[in-house]
């Protein structure tokens, strides 16, 4: 979610920072700091493109009033209700911009002292001035979260901050290039696990963020799941690996999340500058997946997408030695459902078009000639896999996502 922009580099790493370094002094219990930590890592989750979420920050530095705060938090809120152990972290999203004034209940409630935790840290963080060495402005920012007490924080909440912020220590790792190994190894996930069910629940959430973005792919990734599951089954994987398969499918373009939707939303052909940022796209999906442990399987199989047989492709320019049949699968799943949906530029292709198409790539030998015999052999099955997964993603796209104010 960092990825959009320079500007945003590790808010929410530094944001989820500083709301541990207070719990701590507050002396919170283990689940309000798990709970407050991981609403912290994903508090604008909600905010889908990359140009939203720089207006969102700007709005903030700038000290500009701006109309709607609201609807990233209830979006967020709602993408995230949907995993069940991230029902706790989906209300306080829903929260993290609610002054201290507009609260009810008191402070010690534990959904009012997290969110106005969450409300402080990213307050700061957005205050934090990036090209200016931090120890020249921790002074200054102390004072600026100081004016809050009382009305936009709890004069409790401030305090918590105050005795953290004292320290040289919390400031310099606040903005250090180590934060995420910290977080990492020392947070309070550190010795947290998760199941495969549980990761299948998170890739459909990252999908959703991906896809969410705009209407035209608002279902490409839920698309392109359904069909590489079905090809792995039809293909003989094992249950494991079509179970794999599809969390890859759902993750496979994760690394758009940090390319503008002026460039994905492009009605005329893309520059060569622009296209240069869309190749990007499957490295940082293979990246940011591969540094998690024991998702190194998932991490090729979605992010080889647009690698060829032949070395054509990108970022990696693979060959077929080196592509895997997961990755091979993956490749003919993407252009199949990117050729059948509609984009900005065209509507999506009839059957006998996309043959064509695919065709030509099989008999170059650039996607694997055997993946496609497959597809059109199953094709009705394959296409209606696809459309059933397709229809409920967009259905939840237009019920919760476009207009989440009606969901709220």
């Amino acid at each position: 979610m960092d990825l959009a922009s320079p500007q945003l580099a590790q808010h929410q790493q530094r944001t989820a920072f500083t709301v541990w370094q207070m719990g701590k002094v507050a002396g919170v219990s283990e689940e309000i700091m798990e709970d407050a930590f991981i609403a912290a890592l994903l508090h604008d989750i909600g905010a889908l493109s990359v140009e939203e979420k720089v207006a969102l920050r700007q709005s903030f530095v700038e000290e500009v009033e701006i109309e709607d705060t609201d609807t990233h938090c209830i979006r967020g809120y709602i993408l995230l209700k949907k995993v069940p152990w991230l029902a706790p972290p989906a209300q306080i999203v829903r929260f993290h911009h609610r002054e201290w004034s507009e609260w009810d209940e008191p402070i010690e409630a534990p959904h009012v002292l997290k969110s106005q935790l969450l409300f402080l840290a990213d307050r700061l963080e957005r205050l934090v001035v990036r090209d200016k060495y931090i120890l020249h402005q921790d002074e200054d920012l102390i004072s600026k979260i100081k004016r809050m007490s009382g009305t936009d924080v709890h004069p409790d909440v401030v305090e918590y901050f105050v005795a953290v912020a004292n320290r040289e220590e919390f400031w310099l790792d606040l903005v250090s290039p180590r934060l995420y190994s910290l977080l990492l190894h020392e947070g309070p996930y550190r010795k947290f696990e998760v199941d495969i069910f549980s990761i299948h629940s998170l890739s459909q959430l990252f999908g959703n963020i991906i896809d969410f973005r705009s209407r035209f792919t608002a279902t490409h990734s839920a698309g392109v799941a359904a069909c590489a599951t079905m090809l792995a089954k039809i293909f003989g994987l094992t249950d494991m690996e079509v179970q794999l398969m599809e969390i890859a499918g759902n993750l496979h373009d994760l690394g758009k999340l940090g390319v503008p939707n002026s460039i994905l939303e492009k009605r005329g052909k893309l520059s060569k500058e622009e296209f240069s940022v869309i190749r990007s796209h499957t490295y940082h999906t293979y990246s940011l997946l591969n540094t998690i442990g024991n998702l190194e399987q998932i991490a090729e199989w979605a992010a080889f997408h647009h690698e060829r047989l032949d070395g054509s492709g990108y970022p990696f320019h693979l060959t077929a030695d080196e592509l895997g049949t997961g990755a091979r699968i993956m490749a003919v799943a993407d252009i199949f459902t990117a050729l059948a949906e509609d984009r900005p530029y065209r509507k999506g292709m009839s059957q006998n078009e996309i043959r064509r198409i695919i065709k030509q790539f099989g008999d170059r030998e650039v996607l694997d000639p055997r993946i496609i015999s497959l597809l059109f052999d199953n094709y009705d099955q394959v296409a209606s896999n696809v459309k059933e997964a397709q229809i409920s993603a967009m259905g939840f796209y237009e019920q919760q996502v476009a207009f989440p104010e009606d969901a709220s």
